[in-house]
């Protein structure tokens, strides 16, 4: 197998997986302080496909995350997430294919402030090696994270600032102790229809790579019903380690 498709290969992995710790009101990266209320139900499934050209390098990468969330109470929500992944990297007529589960993450979100609009919650969690590291589905051992998330609501519009910290234990070589800083901001434009924007800076994986990942996205949240929306966006890299584009699609079901 060709070293440089599969080094490519599991770096985008590893940063998808980062990504898909912290779920949000897809198709936002950052989340926001918004839980389901006790004994109530979310249910999201959502797609990417995320295509990357570097150093004669191309790799299209397919990813479907199913995530339910339970309200164990008013305040406090915990959620589960499991994402599938197919990696095609292509080099000089070579090409390397992964497919499979990645690791299965479960998370806790906690309210623990809210007054006058403002409101702030904290995020822990931890993955577990349920993909194959070999095949670069995986990180190969449990991570832990703890996110600190913030939202400002202004009518109609509405903001979120995430801060976070994630112990990347890994049999990849990659970096351990990442960080990660994002904004977001959502408009209601129409009854039913927002539009949504969002920004981010992470830690590079690479220990060779001092410039971190950075990526700018745009998208829509349209609500079919009061309990079921779905969402289109499009996520661009603003710095070369990142992803050129990722097409992001999604739907939400509360019960």
């Amino acid at each position: 197998m060709n070293k440089l498709p599969l080094s490519c290969v599991l770096s985008l992995t590893v940063a998808l997986a980062l990504c898909s710790v912290s779920f949000a009101s897809h198709p936002l990266i950052t989340d926001d302080v918004g839980t389901q209320g006790k004994g109530k139900f979310q249910l999201e499934i959502n797609g990417g496909y995320g295509h990357d050209e570097d150093e004669g390098v191309t790799t299209k990468t397919t990813q479907i995350s199913t995530t339910l969330i339970y309200g164990l109470s008013d305040p406090i929500d915990i959620m589960i997430g499991l994402p599938y992944e197919h990696t095609r990297a292509e080099d000089s007529g070579t090409v390397t294919r992964q497919e499979g589960i990645s690791d299965m993450s479960l998370e806790m979100k906690w309210r623990f402030y809210e007054k006058d609009g403002l409101s702030f919650a904290l995020k822990p969690g931890i993955t577990f090696p349920t993909g194959d590291d070999e095949k670069g589905l995986g990180s190969g051992r449990v991570t832990y994270h703890l996110f600190f998330i913030g939202t400002m609501e202004i009518k109609p519009w509405a903001f979120h600032l995430n801060l976070g910290y994630i112990r990347n234990e890994n049999k990849l070589d990659e970096n351990k102790d990442l960080w990660y800083g994002s904004l977001a901001s959502t408009v209601e434009v129409r009854k039913n229809l927002k539009l949504v924007g969002n920004i981010g800076i992470e830690r590079n994986t690479d220990w060779n790579l001092n410039i971190p990942n950075a990526f700018i996205l745009g998208g829509v949240i349209y609500s079919l019903l009061e309990n079921f929306d779905i969402d289109f966006g499009v996520k661009g890299g603003w710095t070369k380690p990142e992803e050129d584009y990722t097409i992001l699609m999604g739907i939400t079901w509360r019960f």
